[in-house]
């Protein structure tokens, strides 16, 4: 996960992310929760930044989820800062000022949803991600 992480930020040229534990902690309690509740929600009041992730009837690889948030690349005008569509799963993983990550996944019979935790967050409006 922090590999593909630091494949996508290595683009932009901004630097790599370091593995927190603590926010993977976090995030696979948040992950654990939604699974258990059949909810998919940001968590509320969370310091952190965060990406979600679900996928029914197929299991997904770290690779394979930042990678569908990578994708949102192409909605985000960095000329003119904008979003055209979804980017922000994309510009928080860009975040010049993120240094850490921690991910977790939870699984049942066909369901699987994933979380990350960014600490600091991004996505701060009228800022560019890098």
């Amino acid at each position: 996960m922090l590999a593909a992480h630091n494949a996508v930020r290595q683009r932009v040229k901004v630097r790599a992310l370091t593995w927190s534990d603590g926010l993977a902690e976090r995030a696979q309690a948040w992950a654990d929760t939604l699974l258990r509740q059949r909810e998919f929600v940001h968590s509320s009041r969370n310091p952190y930044g965060e990406n979600l992730f679900e996928i029914m009837g197929a299991p997904a690889t770290p690779a394979q989820v930042v990678a569908d948030w990578a994708s949102e690349e192409v909605n985000y005008d960095y000329r003119a800062n904008q979003c055209h569509g979804v980017c922000g799963h994309y510009t928080q993983i860009v975040w010049r000022e993120t240094r850490q990550v921690g991910c977790g996944v939870a699984r049942s019979s066909g369901r699987e949803v994933w979380v990350c935790e960014y600490q600091p967050r991004g996505n701060w409006v009228g800022r560019r991600p890098y």
